[in-house]
Formats: C-alpha cells, sequence, structure tokens
C-alpha cells in the first residue's frame, strides 16, 4: 500500500528555490513507491461545496500577487486523470462531488509537486476542500478515500499546521519560531504519533495557542484527510521537519 503525505508548503517562492525543504521534498519522491497518480487536497482551494479536477490537461494556476514575475513564469504541465476524478466521486457517494473542468493545479500542489516529481509525468487530480463543513467531515472524506492507497494513487494534502500570515517575518524567512508557533506544532506530532485522531480532529481546543497557529481552517484541515487514511498501528513519520518565517510550519507528515 502506497504512504499518504501531508506537506506544509510555505511560501510560493520554494517553487524557485533549492534548500532544505525543497531538498527534502525531492528525496521523498525518490524514497517512496512511484505512484500511478496523485490526489492532491491543497489549501488553496477552499470553497463551498466539493469538487474534483477532471481536465485531461489541468493548468498551472498562479494563485498569488506580489512575487517576482518568474515565478510566474512557472509551469508543471502534470497531466490529469478523469477516470481516478469520477472514482473519487463514487467512493465519496452519496456526498455531492462536482467534476470541475475549470480548475486546475494551484501554487499548495505545484509549488511543492516540481520538486517531489520534477519531470511532471504523474497525472494529478485536485480535491477542494468544502469551507462549510466541520472538521470530523474532512476526516471522514479521508476515510473513504483510503482504498486509493491501495490502488497505487498517492493521497497528499498541502497547507502548513501553523499558518499565520500576520506574524510572519516575510524579509527574515530565517527567523527564531515563535513560542506559541513550536508548541502548537509539538502538540500536533504527539498526537499523531498516537494515533490520536479526535484530538487532532477538535484542533481547537488541542492546546491554548490554536486560536494563533490556525487563524483560518483551510491550511490546516489537509492534515485530517490524510489521517482519514491511517490504518490501526500504520507507521508515521516527518520527513520534513522547520518552521519558516516564525509562523508557518513546514512539517511534513507521511503515513506509511
Amino acid at each position: 500500500m502506497i504512504p499518504a503525505i501531508f506537506l506544509g508548503h510555505g511560501n510560493p517562492l520554494h517553487a524557485l528555490a533549492h534548500n532544505g525543504y525543497t531538498d527534502a521534498w525531492n528525496r521523498i519522491g525518490r524514497e517512496i513507491p512511484r505512484p500511478r497518480a496523485i490526489l492532491a487536497i491543497s489549501a488553496h482551494w477552499y470553497l463551498p461545496g466539493t469538487a474534483v479536477t477532471i481536465a485531461t490537461a489541468p493548468r498551472t494556476i498562479h494563485d498569488f500577487g506580489g512575487f517576482p514575475s518568474e515565478l510566474y513564469e512557472v509551469q508543471y504541465p502534470a497531466p490529469g486523470d478523469p477516470e481516478l476524478a469520477r472514482h473519487v466521486q463514487q467512493l465519496l457517494a452519496p456526498a455531492e462531488v462536482a467534476l470541475d473542468d475549470s480548475w486546475g493545479l494551484d501554487h499548495g500542489t505545484w509549488s511543492v509537486f516540481r520538486h517531489v516529481y520534477p519531470a511532471a509525468d504523474i497525472p494529478i487530480v485536485q480535491l477542494s476542500i468544502d469551507g462549510t463543513m466541520p472538521a470530523r467531515y474532512h476526516f471522514d472524506i479521508g476515510r473513504k478515500l483510503m482504498p486509493l492507497r491501495e490502488e497505487g494513487v498517492l493521497i497528499a494534502g498541502s497547507g502548513n499546521l501553523v499558518h499565520n500570515l500576520r506574524t510572519y517575518a516575510w524579509n527574515q524567512s530565517q527567523r527564531e519560531p515563535y513560542d506559541w508557533a513550536v508548541r502548537f506544532e509539538n502538540a500536533v506530532r504527539q498526537k499523531v504519533v498516537a494515533a490520536d485522531a479526535e484530538s487532532l480532529i477538535n484542533f481547537g481546543s488541542l492546546t491554548a495557542d490554536a486560536a494563533l497557529s490556525v487563524p483560518t481552517p483551510d491550511h490546516y484541515l489537509p492534515l485530517l484527510y490524510v489521517l482519514g487514511t491511517r490504518q490501526p498501528g500504520e507507521a508515521v513519520r516527518f520527513p520534513v521537519e522547520g518552521i519558516e518565517g516564525g509562523s508557518l510550519s513546514m512539517l511534513a507528515v507521511q503515513i506509511g
């Protein structure tokens, strides 16, 4: 059974960089079994409803502003997989899942995967996050998606466990992490190791630092999809670590 993984994607400029984080992403791609396809759940496709991309050639979406021009020139021409999209729709029934041909690959997906799989030769389908639904709903979707791992599909959540842009040191990416960010990240790690899904679903009461660490749920929720695929006794590891700019956790969580 192929692993599932949550990736902290951080600043979009990592798409152009070669650093410890990007080296670790590349190492993930070399070390895990090669998937036949990827199902990506990105914090940046957050809308009132559940949808899955069905395009055969999903476009590279530059969903950000104020960055250097070369970042907008990056393309990640991975193919889509309409058959997988329809399979996801079936697995999530009776929930209503729209087949979407207008979205593509947002930077939560391509800025990381251009390092994980630089050849862009593995089909990718994106699944949206329904922002109207509670955390348990997203974990339960992960449960329903678990059979994909046995079919060679890499389920990949992309977000950041700690994501507070108001406190992010934009000109000091190496700034020492805030104490509250470290405490919250450590609490999440401990609960993941302990397979304490209930505490992770109820992340708002995980520690007193939750409100600062997760001011909005969009970047945390992709973790729950990945955790939902975990089987009893299954190993967990953290192949990427670090907190950039003081308040963006780059932690990756690999199941299996």
